[in-house]
């Protein structure tokens, strides 16, 4: 599945903000919950429109997302 399929950017939708296709259901309230220790399944019954494959797009993203950006000013040990 490419994620690209199942997040849309687009400027009149959330100010462009990464949300799910077809949804206004950005991409990061999905990262928070799964963060903050919600399973998928309250994720997807929180959000019935959503599918597993949305939260596996999400998740996709944001590490896409991350591969993408340079950290600055992080010391390692």
């Amino acid at each position: 599945m490419i994620y690209s399929e199942r997040i849309e950017l687009h400027p009149r939708v959330c100010n462009g903000i990464p949300v799910i296709t077809g949804t206004r259901i950005p991409v990061s309230v999905i990262l928070e919950q799964l963060a903050e220790g919600e399973s998928w399944e309250e994720v997807l019954t929180g959000y019935p429109e959503l599918r597993r494959e949305d939260i596996q797009a999400a998740l996709r993203y944001a590490k896409s997302s991350l591969d993408h950006t340079e950290v600055r000013g992080v010391a390692y040990a």
